[in-house]
């Protein structure tokens, strides 16, 4: 009995086994072979000793579905299936297929499959008889639906592939489940750690979509434990402890396992309520499941893809930088807000072109200028995986700017400084050196100019100190009601013997009301706003302060008749170490930083303050305050006064020899008190 394995003991059935004219394999639970007769050594070339406890490699790997689904099906069919199914008596299933041969060719068989069991109902394993199989009109009629099923199968996997689209794939799946098995319901569970979520469905109630179930007792993890990719479920107490068997006369679940990256990714449910389910449904199934893993890692991965693209536009899109995107022919494909910002070159114009200003070599910065005065640093770094290069270029006007600005500070402070040291240097040596040589008044002249260096010298440290409080944010006003009306008058008269070749008129509305700010700072404001009007005016003039009231404010404008302000600087000479004559910009000294502070303690008291052409007109205006005998009195009771305050010595100003310039008008806006 070389051709039989020693697992049939009883003598008779071991030479009906041997002497048999079809080929018989049998194998165990673990699919090993234990009975391998004489006519199966014919039939595919191995001898039993060979095959003995071996899985036969007879079985084609595209069969292997099919295969499989035949085995599971025979150990859940139920009394009665067979007639009803038409697979034959005995509880056995007979498919004609094909099965390989020792030397690699394929034969075309058909196999009656039966369950072995030993006399107690034992299951051992499946028994298989082979037959060689003609072109008979079954044969032929089974194998030419099956070609049929796998054509529409491939279709139907093809369908899938050319979709990326998660939802959409999961859709097409469970129609084609329903398509192929002739399953009543159907639907895709996907494993979420230890959980199992029915993400889509078909022929089951709306209300079960995303329903969850624990994986370890479910028919999936039962599945996972077995080994195997394809199961079939019977039984009442199954069926009902599923959460998604909501269907009326369910009698019998399949299932088989999707897998993502060699991972189970999911499973597909068949549920049967009215059909029955055979091997050949079993087998499509399985294939279905397999080719689901693909089509939904497609769209997953598609998916992450559009999910980084997105998360990449929007970081891009977000950056305060300017970013462009080029080409390995150097041709911008991205160009965010930003550089549209910085550039002022749109979208539609970038793209599709090369970038509109030089690229610095990678890993290198460039620094220029564009034509509308922007300053940008450019650095770009190529992407290895792509050949393509990322331009990132910002605005770094304001650091430029900055760096002018502290270049011209040192300059000009420099500048500032060497002059009156200089001066109280020379007048201090003399002194000491030759007191005894000058005069009294000579001594006393020297003297005097020391200390008016020195009072230079104060304004300008604390010009300093303001300036670098006010950049700093460290001004503190306090607010408050005052009088402005006051405050004008301290100022104006303050000035009045500084020059004698200005002279002063002051303005001031009847009944100006109180001013709600910071008095101190209204002083220092008022008094940088005459020193440059005075600075700014060297062949004197009128200087014309006049102060009414407009809506909720109160409005304070110092005019001169100096030389005016370059066009374009009426905003830039707030701004620090600007000076914004019409001339030499070094031309009657100063730091720069007067309007900056009277800027910066406006705004603290919540006005504002603005530069403008001179008008060089009067507005009438009387200034009131306790009448002298020699001023007539009107009927109305009040005193009738000139509109001029303060004026210089006769013979100054444009009516002594002085030429009137463009001339300037500051106007400072501050609040009325409540």
């Amino acid at each position: 009995m070389t051709g039989v394995h020693h697992h049939v003991h009883d003598p008779i059935a071991r030479a009906v086994i041997e002497s048999a004219a079809d080929a018989i394999v049998a194998v165990d639970q673990r699919h090993r072979v234990t009975v391998w007769n004489p006519a199966a050594e014919r039939m595919f070339g191995w001898t039993a000793e060979e095959m003995a406890g071996r899985v036969p490699p007879i079985v084609p790997h595209e069969l292997k579905a099919e295969h499989n689904a035949v085995q599971e099906r025979l150990l859940t069919r139920r009394a009665g299936d067979d007639a009803a199914e038409g697979d034959g008596d005995g509880g056995q299933i007979s498919i004609a297929t094909r099965r390989f041969h020792r030397n690699g060719r394929l034969i075309d068989v058909r196999i009656d499959t039966s369950l072995l069991k030993d006399p107690s109902g034992t299951l051992l394993g499946w028994v298989g008889v082979y037959h060689p199989v003609g072109e008979d009109e079954i044969v032929q009629h089974h194998m030419t639906e099956r070609a049929r099923l796998v054509r529409r199968l491939n279709d139907i996997v093809a369908d899938l592939n050319a979709e990326l689209d998660l939802a959409v794939v999961l859709d097409r799946i469970t129609a084609a489940l329903i398509e192929l098995t002739g399953a009543d319901a159907g639907g895709f569970a996907r494993i979420e750690g230890d959980r199992l979520r029915l993400v889509n469905m078909s022929g089951l109630p709306e209300h079960m979509r995303g329903t969850s179930a624990d994986l370890k007792t479910s028919l999936v993890g039962e599945l996972l434990r077995s080994g195997k990719t394809v199961k079939l479920a019977t039984g009442e107490q199954r069926l009902g402890d599923l959460i998604w068997s909501e269907l009326s006369g369910l009698h019998t679940i399949a299932l088989g396992l999707s897998y993502l990256q060699n991972r189970p990714y999911g499973a597909l449910y068949a549920l049967f309520s009215g059909h029955k389910v055979g091997h050949t449904e079993l087998e499509l199934l399985e294939l279905l499941a397999g080719h689901a893993g693909v089509a939904v890692g497609n769209a997953v991965a598609y998916a992450e893809v559009v999910r980084q693209r997105a998360h990449e536009r929007a970081v891009i899109d977000s950056s305060a930088d300017g970013i462009a995107v080029l080409d390995q022919d150097l041709v911008v494909r991205q160009w965010n807000p930003a550089a549209h910002a910085l550039t002022g070159v749109p979208p539609e114009d970038a793209i599709g072109r090369p970038l509109p200003f030089g690229m610095p070599a990678l890993g290198e910065m460039l620094t220029f200028r564009l034509e509308s005065g922007t300053w940008l640093n450019v650095l770009a770094a190529e992407i290895e995986e792509t050949g393509e290069l990322v331009v990132d270029f910002r605005d770094v006007s304001e650091a430029k700017a900055l760096e002018e600005a502290k270049d011209l500070f040192l300059a000009t402070t420099s500048h500032e400084l060497r002059t009156p040291i200089t001066v109280v240097q020379g007048f201090a040596s003399t002194l000491v050196n030759r007191w005894d040589e000058l005069s009294d008044g000579d001594r006393r002249a020297a003297v005097a100019t020391i200390a008016e260096r020195a009072q230079s010298l104060g304004r300008l440290v604390e010009h300093l100190l303001l300036g670098s409080r006010a950049g700093a944010d460290e001004l503190t006003v306090t607010i408050e009601s005052f009088d402005l009306t006051r405050v004008l008058e301290g100022v104006v008269a303050g000035f009045r013997s500084l020059s004698p070749l200005h002279r002063v008129e002051l303005e001031i509305e009847p009944g100006l009301p109180s001013c709600r700010g910071d008095a101190m700072a209204t002083d220092i404001i008022l008094g940088q706003l005459l020193e440059n009007a005075f600075k700014y005016s060297p062949d004197g003039g009128t200087v014309s302060v006049r102060a009414v009231r407009e809506g909720t404010g109160i409005v304070v404008t110092v005019e001169d008749e100096g030389v005016g302000i370059r066009a374009g600087d009426h905003e830039r000479i707030f701004e620090r170490f600007v000076q914004g004559d019409a001339g030499d910009r070094r031309r009657f000294g100063g730091i720069g930083l007067g309007l900056y502070i009277v800027k910066r303690l406006t705004e603290e008291q919540g006005g504002t303050i603005s530069a403008h052409p001179a008008r060089h007109r009067k507005s009438e205006g009387s200034h009131t305050g306790p009448a002298r005998r020699d001023e007539p009195l009107r009927s109305d009771g009040s005193v009738h006064r000139p509109n001029v305050l303060l004026h210089d010595t006769e013979g100054h100003g444009p009516a002594g020899g002085a030429h009137a310039g463009d001339g300037t008008c500051m106007r400072l806006v501050l609040r009325t008190a409540p």
